[in-house]
Parts: C-alpha cells; structure tokens; sequence
C-alpha cells in the first residue's frame, strides 16, 4: 500500500507545471494529482469533538471547542472551497477555526493553508523542522523543492517543538516530532470525549519514503536515515484507541466507513491495523538503507 502511495507522491510532484500567481508569488500548481486528492468525500463525526472534513484521500481534520475550532491540514490548494463547505455541513461556523495545524508541509497538505489563514485569522502553528519549507512555499524541500514554490508561502505564528501542547477551550494536543517524510513531519496526540466515554487518538504521519535517490545522495537532508530510525522506532512504541493519518488511504478510511453510516468511533479501533503498518514501513526503510 505505502510503496503504491510513495510512487503516486513522486508522480504528482513531476506534474507541476500550472502557474498561478498568488499574494506576488509565483506558485506551481499540480496539474495530475491522483483523483481522490481533488475528489469530494462527505464529512462525518469520528468521535467526540473530532470531525473528518477532507476529499476522499486527503485527510483533514476538525476538532472543535468552547473557544473555536483547530483544524489539521487544508489538502490541495483547489480543496479550500470544499473543506468550508464540509465544515458548514458539520453545523460549525468556517471563522470558529482558530488554530491551523499540519501534519507535513508538502503541498497537498498545506495546499489552501494560505487561503484558509487569511479567511479565518486563524494562527497557523508548525514544528519548527519545517519552518523553512513552510515559509518558501516548498522550494527548499529536500525531496520536491524548486525554483518555484508548490504552494503559497505562509509565516507561521508559532514554532513547536517535539512534545509540545497545543491548547484551546479545554482541548490539549501534544505535537511528536517524526521526522523522514519531512524534516518536520510530526504527529499529534489527544483525547476526545462522547457521553458514553473518552478516546486517545493518534493522527499519525506515517514515516513513508518519498524519494527514489539513495538516502546518503541527499546533501540538502543529511540526517534523513537517523531520522526514519528514529520516527519508526518512536512510532511503534505509541499507545491509542483510534489511529487516523495524513492520507485516508494510509489507514483503510473507506473500509472503516462509508458515507451514510452511523457514528461509531471503534470502528477506528485498529492497533493491529497500525503495527502492520508500521512493519512494513519499517521493512521498506531497511530495504533503503541496504541497497
């Protein structure tokens, strides 16, 4: 699955060739991402206070409180429209966001950030590994960086560090730096509550390789195969109920749920989901490192 998803990664970041112009930037748009980055996907209540509000693939997340919202990735730049509309859909007002989070600044994450920022005043928060990346619109990205930004470029309001709390309204989320994927690719972790009972949940960034050159031919990430070690071996030693990731895909979403189905927040209760995933990113990493 993870390897499938590494080459369509790959594939994508060749097709950017539509420029636009945005906010004085020129921005390289794809052109030929996979369908379901772009395709609609109905919202739905996960468990608790946390909401799933992205396309079909591209996981984006909404997690709301008495002082406003947080929302977790903003998808391809075309998908601004939709998330608001999913948002609304949900019964939650757009300009409740307040915080704005991403789980890795590659542009079918950080896509509509900008636009989603500036329509909100929500204040963008952000390990601080990806900092660079994030204010350049991706042009120093190890992996994709170019002449011209993927995204718009955006200044981070604050810069996290491994382990830090996010807070709003009673709500805390503690950022995990995983690093690989990129340099600061990162995790996070936090409870929900229903009226039956609370859940630990895990939106993890699950450490696949996105690059085809051997680890040590990247001048531009030098620490790239301690940093893999090191996202696996901290990932696996996690403990949750319910586990989501980046891309719906990375966790079987479409297996979990269907549009129309009832809220039912164990049916995201797959740790032996997780582990074999992480056993086979695991296997792919060594398989990097060895040839």
């Amino acid at each position: 699955m993870f390897t499938g998803f590494c080459k369509k990664m790959t594939a994508a970041a060749l097709f950017l060739v539509v420029v636009t112009i945005a906010a004085g930037q020129a921005v390289q748009e794809p052109k030929s991402p996979p369908e379901g980055w772009s395709k609609p996907y109905k919202p739905f209540r996960i468990a608790g206070n946390l909401y799933y509000v992205g396309t079909y693939d591209l996981a984006c997340y909404l997690i709301t409180t008495s002082k406003g919202n947080i929302l977790i990735n903003t998808g391809l730049a075309a998908s601004a429209t939709q998330i608001k509309k999913n948002v609304e859909a949900m019964g939650f007002k757009f300009s409740d966001i307040k915080i704005l989070l991403t789980t890795q600044a590659h542009y079918d994450h950080l896509g509509a950030m900008a636009v989603i920022k500036k329509q909100t005043g929500a204040k963008l928060m952000l390990n601080e590994k990806d900092a660079a990346v994030v204010r350049d619109g991706g042009r120093s990205d190890y992996a994709f960086g170019d002449t011209v930004s993927s995204f718009v470029p955006i200044e981070p309001d604050r810069l996290l560090q491994d382990k830090d709390t996010i807070a709003l309204g009673g709500m805390k989320l503690v950022m995990l730096h995983h690093p690989g994927h990129t340099k600061g690719s990162c995790s996070y972790l936090f409870t929900v509550k229903d009226s039956k009972r609370s859940y630990k949940v895990l939106i993890a960034n699950m450490p696949t390789i996105v690059t085809d050159r051997p680890f040590n031919e990247l001048s531009a990430y030098p620490g790239i195969t301690g940093d893999y070690g090191y996202t696996i071996s901290e990932m696996k030693k996690l403990s949750f109920d319910i586990w989501l990731a980046s891309h719906a895909g990375q966790f079987d979403m479409h297996e979990k749920h269907k549009p129309g189905d009832t809220y039912n927040p164990r049916a995201f209760f797959d740790k032996k989901g997780f582990d074999a995933s992480m056993e086979e990113l695991e296997k792919e990493y060594v398989e990097k490192i060895n040839k």
